[in-house]
């Protein structure tokens, strides 16, 4: 199954969605509105999303529960975008300007915190305690992990299991949740809200560690981001984890410096050490091992067009060069 009869799958929900999260957007505050719009209409993959109304028509079919759901999930996704925004002192996102850039950074953050509680609101509507709870503590695992990750920038002895860690956290946990809450909602059994989790997790690290690949491997157009911009901020991904692990004592210590100076003077060198030492390789091979775990936590489920695309987002998720 291709990425268009993925999406084709979830056409009509996906249109439900896209409007209950414009209507959801109003506020009566302009600068509010006009910033929310930005960034969610700034050509998003909408990967939590479809995965909310996949694993739903999987499990029992979708409703329009699954569609506030779905709504929360970007909520939350795109609110923690506007937030690194700031953090990271990012000026491109999808090949346009930040809101931070656009509009200065207390108004990116508070409208970060309206996303947020916009959500909240929406998820005293679906009215499912299970599944509040698990977004409150996903809510909180993402914070967690991106405190993680500003204590590893310019550490050059960042460890692979702490980088594990930090992406578990700031990406693949809130994939776990898009899958988890929208079993819940279907009234999974315990043994397939599992599976399902399980599903999500191992697709949202297939996920960000091949966008760790793509920052040294990918061109700005294609990215609608810079390249290098990981290095640019200091950040140890698993790319240069392993090209440390792998490389010369005066291949190590260039990555060191240049992680610790956090600029690009030295990206040239970088990328023919990861070439030389297979690091991209490397890691595209653990998100690939990521993908097939997702696609075995299908096995017990009806197969169909539902079970079909949620197996192609797996395989699309590392095939990708956006």
């Amino acid at each position: 199954m291709d990425q268009k009869a993925v999406f084709q799958t979830i056409a009509d929900d996906f249109d439900a969605v896209n409007k209950t999260i414009h209507q959801q957007l109003a506020s009566g505050v302009p600068m509010v509105e006009k910033i929310a719009e930005h960034i969610i209409s700034s050509g998003g993959k909408r990967m939590r999303p479809t995965l909310v109304l996949l694993t739903a028509g999987l499990t029992g079919g979708v409703t329009s529960k699954h569609h506030e759901l779905a709504t929360v999930i970007e909520f939350l996704h795109t609110a923690t975008l506007l937030h690194d925004d700031v953090v990271d002192v990012s000026d491109m996102r999808r090949g346009r300007p930040t809101a931070n850039a656009n509009w200065g950074n207390a108004p990116s953050v508070l409208v970060g915190d309206f996303l947020y509680a916009r959500s909240f609101e929406l998820l005293v509507k679906i009215g499912n305690l299970s599944v509040m709870e698990r977004l409150a503590n996903t809510t909180r695992q993402i914070a967690e992990g991106e405190v993680m990750q500003l204590m590893n920038v310019k550490n050059p002895d960042t460890t692979e299991q702490q980088y594990m860690s930090v992406i578990t956290g700031k990406t693949a946990i809130l994939f776990q949740a898009s899958a988890e809450t929208s079993a819940i909602l279907s009234g999974c059994t315990p043994e397939q809200t599992k599976a399902l989790a399980q599903y999500g997790l191992n697709l949202g690290l297939a996920f960000q560690l091949i966008d760790d690949v793509l920052d040294y491997s990918g061109d700005s157009a294609t990215l609608g981001k810079n390249v290098g911009d990981d290095l640019a901020e200091g950040k140890p991904t698993l790319p240069l984890i392993h090209a440390m692990a792998m490389g010369t004592d005066a291949e190590v210590k260039l990555i060191r410096r240049a992680i610790r100076k956090g600029a690009l003077e030295q990206l040239p060198d970088i990328l023919q050490i990861l070439q030389r030492t297979k690091a991209l390789a490397y890691v595209e091979a653990k998100a690939i091992e990521h993908a097939e775990r997702a696609i075995a936590s299908l096995a017990d489920f009806p197969t169909g067009d539902y079970q079909r695309a949620l197996a192609a987002l797996a395989a699309m998720a590392v095939q990708r060069s956006t």
